[in-house]
């Protein structure tokens, strides 16, 4: 019999945690009761359950029940704790500290910015994080520094490190659709007590993914668009070749290490022929049907394609035949330089005037930090999916009136947009609002 994700959490040690918890709570002024609350719909990972004057989250990612006590509670100065199962924090957080593995893309959308104290490198894609850090109202300290116990929680993607009492795991990526990842930004509310705000803006995500979806679905063509979502490496071919298998953790990882160390590991390792997959990660899968098109036909078993091998690369100009557009998700030390040439460069291809998507080959590197490989893809995109699910409607049925947030078209010879702190022109300190393209 199959079972939910936390049916199989001790429910004994829940009922007795929210016991002591309400124990604790017993003649606190209602002035602290909780008020509103999120009620997570779509998302797998985690959950929220809320008490008088306390929330518990129970996160599937380090399987700890986290307890976030009112600050205004006679409990917030009585109770601690810090074991292998239960961890507690006192909210509103008055700061927080962000490991920049994690993704930031919630934040700014719920207004915390301005709570937002430290970060673990520079390496981040936000305009109004770096105007933060520049003006030193965000410091930035060695991951698994000392600095992190100052802050009230300090938020980690990364469950292999050592964690200290003020960790909590904000993942994601974890999660297997566009709309699941989307509903963390419940799980950042929940520590600001910005329930109401996070509601908002999911609901206006989900809303316009939605009509999105629905829209594309209508569309009266005859058959869907074939797209081949695909990545090439010459230097972690062992990796790639095993990467559907692993963990979101370790994905995440790889791509981190090699966006931040890609010029130390090109000079170490002995280039390859080079190899090409095509993605099996359920999102991106989920983006292209949503858009209306369809992916690579399934019986094509094969993941990777090594272009040093004849056979090999026949078998993969044989597959690009078929398609009617290419996401190329190669990572690129040098995103501004990568352009038609290099794809077809990596597919060792001279001409691809014989093939259907010769007008339509698409990456999501179009916002990167100025003069990094760091793209807004790992944090905007992924609190608002519906603007990457316009972008792929655009691609795939394209009007020519419609600007993409996250796609570019180096097909068409289209470049990217840098980052950099000038970008930010508002209150940080403020909510953002959520985009909300034209649909209908």
């Amino acid at each position: 019999m199959s079972s939910s994700p936390f049916c199989s959490w001790p429910v004994v040690l829940l009922l007795v945690l929210l016991c002591m918890v309400a124990r604790e709570s017993n003649g606190a002024s209602n002035n602290v009761k909780v008020g509103s609350i999120s009620k997570v719909e779509d998302a797998d990972n985690f959950h929220i359950y809320y008490g008088q004057t306390f929330k518990v989250i129970k996160n599937a990612i380090d399987g700890k029940s986290y307890l976030l006590i009112q600050n205004t509670s006679r409990m917030a100065v009585r109770t601690k704790y810090c074991t292998s199962r239960i961890k507690s924090y006192v909210i509103p957080l008055l700061n927080y500290s962000v490991d920049t593995q994690s993704s930031q893309g919630g934040i700014p959308l719920l207004g915390l910015l301005g709570s937002l104290k430290g970060i673990t490198s520079d390496a981040v894609a936000s305009p109004c994080v770096l105007k933060l850090l520049e003006a030193g109202e965000v410091v930035k300290f060695e991951k698994g520094a000392e600095e992190v116990s100052q802050f009230a929680a300090h938020f980690i993607s990364d469950t292999d490190q050592l964690q200290t009492c003020n960790f909590a795991n904000f993942f994601p990526l974890s999660e297997g659709t566009p709309l699941q990842r989307a509903e963390w930004i419940k799980f950042l509310g929940a520590f600001a007590n910005l329930e109401t705000k996070a509601n908002q803006v999911y609901d206006a995500v989900k809303a316009s993914y939605t009509c999105l979806s629905q829209m594309a679905a209508k569309r009266t063509t005859s058959f869907k668009p074939i797209v081949a979502w695909m990545e090439y490496d010459k230097n972690f071919q062992t990796i790639l070749r095993f990467k559907q298998f692993l963990s979101p953790t370790y994905i995440y990882a790889i791509n981190f290490v090699y966006k931040n160390l890609g010029f130390f590991f090109r000079w170490l390792m002995t280039p390859g022929g080079g190899v090409w997959c095509f993605t099996k990660e359920p999102h991106k899968l989920k983006f292209v049907e949503d858009a209306g098109g369809e992916n690579i036909d399934k019986s094509i078993n094969k993941i990777t394609y090594n272009v040093s091998d004849p056979d090999d690369l026949e078998a993969l100009h044989a597959i690009l035949c078929t398609v009617d557009a290419v996401i190329d998700e190669t990572l690129s030390s040098e995103p501004q330089n990568y352009t038609k040439k290099t794809f077809l460069d990596n597919i060792n291809l001279e001409d691809n005037s014989c093939f259907a998507f010769n007008q339509s080959i698409w990456r999501y590197d179009k916002r990167v930090r100025k003069g990094t490989t760091l793209e807004d893809w790992h944090d905007g995109a992924i609190s608002q999916p519906n603007l990457v699910l316009a972008d792929m409607i655009e691609a795939l049925f394209p009007t020519g009136n419609y600007t993409t947030s996250y796609f570019r078209n180096i097909a068409k010879g289209e470049g990217v947009i840098d980052i950099s702190s000038d970008m930010c022109d508002r209150d940080a300190s403020l909510p953002l609002a959520p985009t909300i393209p034209a649909c209908g």
